[in-house]
């Protein structure tokens, strides 16, 4: 059994001008969060590498860089985002052959349609990538009001198959996110409760998180690690102190429009120096000057910049 736990960040993917994967820039990206005191593993080939925007080469490529160059320092995650079960099975014996420590798997987009309504479809999809890639698994809880979210019922049927080690909860729903909880500690199973829930992530830890999965870890991975290092220790005012610096950061990324989320956290590794440049792949935009000048502003009132 595989068990996970602490700050486990999902790292960006640099691009070059010309859209393809900068191999030296994830390379020291990559090194940055490995070498950051608390960061207890990786999650590649998530949201915040772009991953709709990969082949299935580059997926494979993406995973291997990561492996390579700090698959001996931590575990290595791998994301398996597919709209059709015998896809997500081939990603997964992709993420296995190549030496990942466990796979994300992502709510395919038809659950949209019947997820909480039909608990068996979630439970076929995630049996068969269990039996036939046979690999750790971490499930992708999304919002219950993105329609794919599963209840903490239907979590709670996951959780009982072996393969299944954790659990990402981005339910961003402070109530949504107890549930679940309570929810999975009733299995009796020991399954990670991998906060996801980035704009309360005091809240998510103080109530008994085991870590997190974040992309905004991708920049702020040492703040995570303090900020679940205090409320481990029960040390809730300098947790809040931690949270404080966070807050502004929070703001600036998850403001409106939602979708341009690690568009704004690439230009933030650009400010700080982390990557050469924030390049996106269509259907992403670059963000504008003044996104920017508000994340220079907002880095700097975190206190990351001075």
């Amino acid at each position: 059994m595989v068990t996970f736990s602490g700050v486990m960040p999902a790292n960006i993917l640099p691009f070059k001008a010309n859209l393809s994967i900068d191999e030296p820039a994830y390379r020291a990206h990559l090194r940055w969060l490995a070498d950051t005191r608390g960061v207890t593993g990786i999650v590649a080939n998530g949201h915040a590498a772009e991953v709709s925007s990969l082949s299935r080469d580059e997926r494979k490529r993406s995973l291997a860089v990561a492996l390579d160059e700090v698959g001996s320092a931590c575990p290595i995650v791998a994301g398996v985002y597919s709209d059709g079960t015998a896809e997500a099975v081939e990603l997964a014996r992709d993420a296995k052959a190549l030496g990942a420590a466990a796979v994300l798997v992502f709510p395919p987009t038809l659950f949209m349609w019947g997820a909480q309504l039909k608990p068996d479809m979630v439970v076929r999809h995630f049996s068969e990538i269990a039996e036939k890639a046979d690999v750790p698994i971490i499930v992708f809880e999304y919002p219950p009001a993105s329609g794919i979210g599963y209840a903490p019922e239907t979590l709670a049927r996951l959780a009982q198959l072996p393969h299944v080690v954790g659990v990402k909860d981005w339910s961003n729903e402070i109530v949504a996110f107890e549930k679940n909880l309570r929810a999975l500690r009733a299995t009796g199973r020991p399954v990670a409760m991998l906060s996801a829930f980035t704009m309360s992530l005091m809240a998510s830890f103080l109530l008994g998180a085991d870590g997190a999965i974040s992309g905004m870890g991708s920049v702020t991975a040492d703040l995570q690690a303090e900020l679940f290092e205090a409320c481990q220790k029960g040390d809730v005012e300098g947790a809040r102190r931690i949270n404080d610096r966070l807050d502004p950061l929070v703001a600036v990324f998850y403001a409106p429009p939602f979708v341009d989320m690690h568009n704004r956290m690439k230009e933030a590794l650009v400010i700080l120096g982390r990557i050469p440049a924030a390049h996106v792949r269509p259907p992403l935009t670059p963000v504008s000057h003044a996104e920017r000048q508000a994340i220079a502003r907002a880095l700097e009132a975190a206190g990351l910049t001075r």
